[in-house]
């Protein structure tokens, strides 16, 4: 009942956050435009690089809540832990914003391509930008305390009015105010310094009252600095892996064209918002049982959530790769901006779609506290894919850098997967590629084909073109269903339920 409970409540909060997010994008575009776009886009990838700065305490303080709530750490113990990892939190928060600023002229001048905007107003974003950054860094330790604790459903409602007051009142400042960049990092410093007071005070209330008031301890680190250690290797990795072509093409394009990109990256990241909220419930209750070692309800569970991640993504999926300038046209009534982004789009979704399926594998790894698999995968990744990433980007540009996503995680799936089921759940791989994986999305691709082969040449208008889609979309949710042996029962079960009442 936890576990449900939490997945509707982090399909509330981190749904009504991406749709806040995305909701808004054309609105700042038009009052900004899209040179301005791209260092939005630049603040996304900034944020990213600088999580290494996070040395694995987010994903380690994720995992110790969980194991708390198991009964592996006192209170007081969970608090030092606690305390100890705010302080460091907070020095590096205060070492981003100083470098940050030193930098932001460098940025300004000598990186970034831009062509309207003048070097000054660059430069004073760039500077706020890096506030935003350090307070979001901080907010994350407290975002992850409170998921490992499972008080999932207290942090969606926080996190959903949150994500109200971030992208509404950036608009209302836009409209009203001042329509410019800064004026936009501004308001985004000001919520988040709002973020941070509200979920540390969840946080703290959450978890009971040592006996000794809680104090930086260098035990308490030494205690799961093997873990984190490991997962700072691997979020180093990851970043490198997922970042490394917007860095190159922020450098190697006029900002206008990147924030394309970076708008089709954006689209597809809608397949992450999906899954969020799986990985997000099932995680803990992961780290739960493998702590008891109950192997059989773990295994049960791996495969529910995998067959769940599938279930939900591959509708999605089929209908940006298959009609991405429609779905563009539809949500931003931007003809032009739907030809430039749709044929990027409908590369690099099938890439965030791999990488989807990948949640759950390591998912169920990290909750072992196995991290070596991820670290060594990741090396060779790196060494194959910046070379190819420094050999395609200038003579394919965008289309070429979406390519080599695409073929990255076709590698993770195809082999990364079967590596670690030689080692954990031997038995249930090829369950995980047929069951979970291979047969839900051949049904959703196969009525994808359908719909694109009887779909009319002229739509009347984007209405009509709109609920085609829709239709689409939910016989696709459909078949995936009635192909996944694990979810089709609890739809059936669920229905005969609501007909019964009826």
């Amino acid at each position: 009942m936890a576990l449900k409970r939490n997945i509707i409540a982090n399909y509330f909060g981190q749904g009504w956050s991406a749709v806040m997010g995305l909701a808004f994008i054309p609105l700042y575009i038009r009052y900004l435009g899209m040179e301005s776009y791209g260092l939005i886009g630049l603040f996304a990838v900034m944020q990213a690089w600088l999580t290494l700065l996070d040395m694995g305490m987010t994903p380690t303080l994720n995992r110790e809540m969980a194991r708390f709530t198991a009964g592996a750490h006192s209170p007081q113990s969970i608090n030092n832990l606690l305390r100890s990892l705010e302080i460091i939190t907070i020095c590096i928060a205060a070492v981003i914003v100083i470098s940050t600023w030193i930098a932001s002229s460098y940025l300004a001048t000598d990186w970034l391509k831009a062509e309207k905007l003048p070097i000054s107003v660059v430069g004073q974003a760039l500077a706020v930008m890096g506030i935003v950054v350090a307070l979001r860094f901080i907010e994350s330790i407290y975002r992850s305390s409170l998921i490992g604790l499972q008080k999932q459903v207290w942090y969606n409602v926080v996190n959903a009015a949150i994500a109200t007051l971030r992208n509404v009142g950036a608009v209302v400042v836009l409209a009203w105010l001042s329509p410019t960049v800064q004026a936009f990092f501004l308001w985004q410093a000001a919520i988040s310094m709002v973020s941070v007071v509200t979920l540390a005070a969840g946080v703290h209330r959450a978890l009971p009252e040592p006996p000794f008031a809680p104090k930086f301890t260098f035990v308490a680190i030494a205690d799961v600095w093997k873990f984190a250690s490991g997962m700072m290797l691997v979020t180093f990795l990851a970043i490198l892996l997922t970042q490394i072509d917007k860095v190159l093409l922020s450098r190697l394009l006029p900002l206008e064209l990147f924030g394309y990109y970076t708008l089709a990256s954006t689209v597809a990241g809608v397949l992450y918002i999906v899954i969020s909220p799986i990985t997000t419930a099932f995680y803990p209750r992961m780290v739960e049982l493998s702590t008891k070692d109950d192997q059989a309800a773990l295994a049960a569970l791996y495969h529910q959530g995998s067959q769940l991640v599938t279930v939900l993504i591959v509708p999605a999926l089929m209908l940006l790769c298959f009609f991405s300038k429609d779905v563009l046209f539809m949500w931003s009534g931007d003809v032009n901006l739907a030809e430039k982004t749709g044929s990027i789009l409908s590369i690099f979704v099938v890439g965030v779609f791999l990488n989807c399926l990948m949640h759950m594998p390591v998912q169920l790894q990290l909750a072992y506290g196995w991290v070596s698999l991820g670290i060594k995968t990741n090396i060779v990744a790196v060494v194959v894919l910046v070379p190819a990433i420094f050999w395609t980007v200038p003579r394919y540009g965008v289309i070429g850098a979406a390519w080599i996503w695409v073929i990255l995680n076709a590698g993770y799936v195809l082999i990364a997967v079967q590596i670690m089921h030689r080692r954990i759940f031997t038995r249930e791989k090829w369950r995980w590629y047929f069951a979970d994986v291979l047969l839900p999305t051949i049904g959703a691709a196969g009525i994808m084909l359908l719909a694109k082969q009887f779909r009319p040449e002229m739509m009347l208008d984007r209405w009509t073109e709109f609920f085609f889609l829709v239709i689409a979309g939910a016989v696709s949710l459909a078949t995936t269903i009635l192909l996944a042996d694990k979810m089709r029962p609890m739809l059936l079960n669920f229905a005969k339920y609501k007909l019964a009442r009826f």
